[in-house]
């Protein structure tokens, strides 16, 4: 990031301790002429997400950039998060996930994860205040918080500083509140507090008397703008999704918005009359030989006797008088959500209306977008709330669309839509076909092989301690592996770290060696997502193959 106002440059880049960025250079060229390839651990983390954990740590650097006629130098970096106190063990040192620089260019405010014992099970994360002219030792901003810090942004002015804070601490899917700091009182003043859905990020209108940030509420990823002073929240759009928000002057805010049936695009919105124009039309020639069919909501009484939200995409050339297949479409999280977005992940749904599907999303208790009470509720209860509200909403949905055919159904699901595809194996055979891609099979060896443990610990419990055991156990799939008769496609990724490859060669184990039909797709070079374009095409092949061959469907789709 530049600031020509000040010619400071800031970066982020991954050093080794106590030695600048020209000293960690020689670091790497001595450990490439070593004769051996261990890795020595004595604390947590051994390995994050889908990496081997190593001695080097992102920090944030600034460096004055010059300009000589036609030419530019680069002057020292200073390293400000060196400026932090220090742990004895390397693998423990601060690390920063994020960073923004104000306006003038003469502060800093970045994100770091406190070095300690403890960092694989807290969610501590913390927001200081540097300034990039002297090397005066960074402020911390979020001493008195637990949880999570984030996002933070600094007003035009650089009079303020805002940023996104939870304040449970283990609790990865709180809250996201909202604070703001003042520079010259050095004050922090919580803004909406009482406002029951959690902001993703956050912007300042050009003005500095609002912010802008993008939430999830009811199945839409929405624009809205609050008033920094009385923490009022006004919706600028109501439909589809939005990201990227960027304002422009004070009525003008960019952004990317797509929906269930539209691929993203830029629009500009004005923030007074709430008017849309979109800017780009990307896809334009691809879509006029695509068929995307729109979201239909519909909601029904779910677990616990909540509303649960819902929608359905109808199958491409959709005929009432015909009988369609049904594909269950099961999110992650749980505490995350579907949105009616244009995914360019393995879950659109249109993917499987093209297939000849009608296709289904549930947002299941857990969901963000709802309230907070309705996300925290899945607490101990994954294979509880969530499941039912899936079986409820299947036959909602069964019992009023006649042309759906019950006997030729199936369930897909990624990550915790993985779990519930194989706690939906040990518990019903309605469906005719699973696809469970990176699931939890085993709460117990699942626990011992992830990564985080402050997610298992806090939305279920710990192994050793009985009240944790009774619920992992009670949350257990493989405790029902002799029920498990519905064919079902297995997809793993090795490099996923947050679901170790063991469980779902597990499960497959278990139902091939049971003579269950099952198959397994794994992926060497993939972790808990499909990323490579060839892997992705792969991927859609074998899962699209799996549920048609056993629905019986001719599907229409063509792979390309």
């Amino acid at each position: 990031m530049y600031r020509a106002s000040q010619d400071i440059l800031t970066f982020v880049a991954s050093v080794f301790p106590n030695c600048t960025m020209d000293e960690c250079v020689l670091v790497k060229q001595r450990n490439a002429m070593r004769t051996d390839s261990a890795m020595v651990f004595d604390n947590l983390w051994a390995r994050h997400w889908n990496e081997w954990m190593t001695m080097e740590k992102p920090n944030v650097f600034a460096a004055r950039l010059d300009r000589t006629g036609s030419k530019w130098s680069v002057g020292p970096e200073t390293n400000i998060a060196a400026m932090l106190p220090h742990t004895a063990d390397p693998l423990t040192r601060w690390s920063v996930d994020d960073y923004t620089v104000s306006p003038a260019g003469d502060n800093m405010a970045f994100v770091v994860r406190p070095p300690a014992d403890n960092m694989t099970w807290a969610t501590n994360v913390d927001i200081y205040l540097a300034s990039t002219k002297h090397g005066s030792r960074p402020r911390l901003l979020t001493g008195q918080m637990n949880g999570t810090a984030s996002a933070p942004t600094f007003s035009w002015d650089g009079r303020r500083l805002a940023w996104l804070q939870m304040e449970t601490s283990g609790y990865e899917s709180d809250i996201n509140r909202i604070f703001i700091y003042t520079l010259a009182t050095r004050k922090t003043v919580a803004v909406a507090y009482d406002w029951d859905l959690s902001p993703h990020n956050l912007m300042w209108s050009r003005d500095n008397k609002s912010l802008f940030t993008v939430t999830g509420s009811k199945g839409r990823s929405l624009i809205v703008q609050i008033d920094a002073l009385t923490g009022h929240r006004r919706e600028l759009t109501t439909t589809g999704s939005a990201a990227s928000i960027r304002p422009i002057d004070n009525q003008s805010l960019l952004f990317v918005h797509s929906d269930t049936d539209k691929p993203a695009d830029i629009h500009m919105l004005n923030t007074q009359s709430q008017a849309i124009q979109q800017l780009t039309n990307i896809n334009a020639q691809t879509l006029r030989s695509v068929h995307l069919s729109k979201a239909e909501d519909f909601w029904f009484t779910g677990a616990h006797g909540d509303k649960v939200h819902g929608w359905v995409v109808r199958p491409f050339g959709f005929n009432r008088r015909t009988t369609y297949p049904l594909a269950l479409l099961m999110h992650g999280g749980p505490q995350q959500a579907s949105t009616q977005s244009f995914s360019h992940s393995q879950w659109n749904p249109n993917m499987y209306a093209s297939a000849g599907f009608v296709t289904v999303v549930i947002n299941f208790h857990g969901s963000p977008g709802y309230g907070q009470n309705f996300t925290n509720s899945v607490r101990h209860k994954w294979g509880d709330y969530p499941y039912v509200d899936l079986m409820r909403g299947v036959d909602y949905v069964t019992s009023r669309m006649r042309f759906i055919d019950k006997t030729r159904m199936v369930a897909l699901g990624g990550s915790f839509g993985g779990y519930m595809a194989n706690w939906i194996n040990g518990h019903t055979d309605k469906f005719c076909a699973l696809v469970s891609h990176d699931g939890k099979f085993s709460t117990i060896s699942g626990y011992y092989g992830t990564d985080e443990l402050w997610f298992p610990e806090w939305d279920l419990g710990k192994p050793w301690d009985p009240a944790g055991r009774a619920i992992l156990e009670e949350n257990n799939p493989e405790r029902f592996s002799a029920n498990f008769k519905t064919p079902t496609l297995f997809v793993q990724g090795e490099k996923d770290f947050r679901i170790s490859s063991t469980e779902s060669l597990g499960a497959w184990t278990m139902m091939r060696r049971r003579g269950v039909p099952a198959r397994l797709v794994y992926f060497p070079d993939e972790d808990h997502w499909i990323n490579r374009a060839g892997n992705s095409v792969r991927w859609h092949t074998e899962v699209l193959d799996w549920i048609t061959k056993w629905t019986n469907t001719s599907a229409p789709y063509r792979i390309r």
